[in-house]
């Protein structure tokens, strides 16, 4: 069970590390862009901040997933 909790919080530590360098690397952007989301919309983002996020989401739930699915030592 430790191996699986290590896992998750190395998983949440390095989406949160790419969090950060995400935000640092889209300042100044010369094109912004605006998500509609149906009822209402964005504020205007650079393109590589939404592609960033969709990243990082993507390590989130990938990594959480593996991480959930190991298998455990324990054998009934």
């Amino acid at each position: 069970m430790h191996l699986k909790v290590r896992l998750l919080v190395t998983n949440f530590g390095v989406a949160l590390l790419l969090m950060l360098l995400l935000c640092m690397g889209v300042q100044n952007p010369n094109d912004e862009k605006v998500l509609n989301l149906g009822l209402t919309t964005t504020v205007p983002l650079p393109a590589s901040f939404f592609i960033g996020i969709s990243c990082i989401l993507g390590v989130i739930s990938g990594g959480s997933t593996a991480a959930l699915l190991l298998p455990s030592k324990r054998r009934y």
